[in-house]
């Protein structure tokens, strides 16, 4: 690709490299590779959340090399090097819709000569994505690990209204409302994401781009050591309010606003082992330069009520190839969506290998214990592959 600067071999570890693949889905598609010196490997791909990239990836993709796998991660629509996505607020949303973004996945693995990858892993806003191609194209996505982000499985159909009337109501409800009269006004920072504000608020915050994301990782990082999350009892403004600001934010500021207190000392940002200062920087260069309204179209998208009437397509769907779910003991995205992490142990897997809740990690589960995560992948694709021949 004319103009294509690849990601510098000073931030990547030796044996992982940098490229672009054309024809994607309408993408000129940047990703990292490992294991691509051995021809006909099986093939693992991961999917990056918001507000991450392919980079996330960097510390668990040599080990799974070195186990005997291809391993691919491809800097998602929106987002770092990957170019042909439209990042206006006003431009076309639909291209971010979940089953558009899992065509995205399914392309580049045909790009990459694969008619099928031994596991899907995505983290975060990647794990629907990874949890949808399961359940989409199960023949290609022959396993799925899903981390910090619980499936719960597709939205509900409205069922026999005929008889019963209608009873359904959006998740939504009036969730926003609520949060607003509490005596500490808030809002559902996914909600907020939806809002034109957003981009701004953190492209242009008064902190820079890159203080805004060494604070923002901080707080949802085990380092931030209120992060001592518990199941929330129901999808209610006195529930939801327990958690931390960075998921119910307070009414009056933006994303920018509510970070900024959680700063890091010095001497705490040198003693991040998982996140040092150069590698940060990959992050911070890379949203200076797109800003961050590629990754918060997704969000629009997952608010709109077509997105999920797209998805009621699979309902009642389960997934049916071996999965499992990884996330950090520190971790309040097991549990914000009230009674998901359950929805998909008893109902939306049928085929569930393991639930592994990691200490020492928040949020960014694969950045603060790259080890633990590294051997748990590797020994459930050996598990899947054993369960998918039996």
């Amino acid at each position: 690709m004319e103009g294509f600067v690849p990601l510098s071999q000073d931030v990547l570890p030796l044996g992982i490299r940098s490229r672009v693949v054309e024809g994607i889905n309408g993408l000129a598609m940047h990703i990292l590779e490992a294991g691509f010196e051995e021809a006909d490997r099986p093939c693992v791909m991961l999917l990056h959340g918001f507000p991450e990239l392919a980079y996330s990836w960097r510390k668990v993709m040599l080990p799974l090399a070195a186990a005997g796998y291809y391993v691919v991660a491809p800097d998602q629509r929106g987002y770092g090097r990957t170019t042909g996505w439209d990042g206006d607020y006003g431009g076309e949303l639909g291209a971010y819709r979940m089953l558009n973004l899992v065509r995205d996945a399914l392309a580049l693995v045909s790009a990459l000569g694969y008619r099928s990858v031994a596991g899907v892993i995505g983290h975060d806003f990647g794990s629907p994505v990874a949890a949808y191609a399961a359940l989409v194209r199960p023949d290609v996505f022959r396993s799925v690990v899903m981390m910090s982000a619980p499936f719960a499985g597709p939205p509900p159909l409205p069922f026999n209204t005929v008889h019963e009337g209608a009873t359904h109501r959006p998740e939504g409800g009036r969730i926003h409302d609520d949060l607003a009269a509490l005596d500490r006004p808030r809002k559902h920072y996914q909600w907020y994401y939806s809002t034109r504000e957003a981009d701004g608020n953190m492209r242009n915050c008064p902190q820079g781009v890159h203080d805004f994301l060494r604070a923002y990782y901080h707080y949802k990082s085990a380092d931030w050591q209120a992060n001592r999350p518990f199941p929330l009892k129901s999808w209610t403004a006195g529930e939801l309010a327990k958690m931390p600001t960075y998921y119910i934010m307070d009414l009056d500021q933006g994303m920018a606003e509510t970070v900024a207190p959680e700063m890091p000392s010095v001497e705490e940002i040198a003693a991040c082992k998982w996140l040092p200062d150069d590698e940060l920087k990959v992050y911070s260069e890379a949203f200076s330069q797109t800003g961050f309204q590629g990754g918060l179209q997704w969000y629009r998208c997952m608010m709109s009520e077509a997105h999920s009437a797209e998805l009621q397509l699979f309902s009642g769907r389960t997934i049916d190839v071996p999965s499992c779910f990884i996330s950090g003991k520190s971790d309040w995205g097991v549990y914000q969506r009230p009674g998901s992490l359950e929805r998909m142990q008893n109902h939306a897997c049928t085929r569930m290998l393991g639930c592994h809740l990691l200490d020492g990690a928040g949020h960014w589960v694969q950045q603060e214990q790259p080890g633990q995560v590294s051997e748990l992948l590797i020994a459930f694709l050996k598990q899947a592959q054993v369960d998918r021949r039996g």
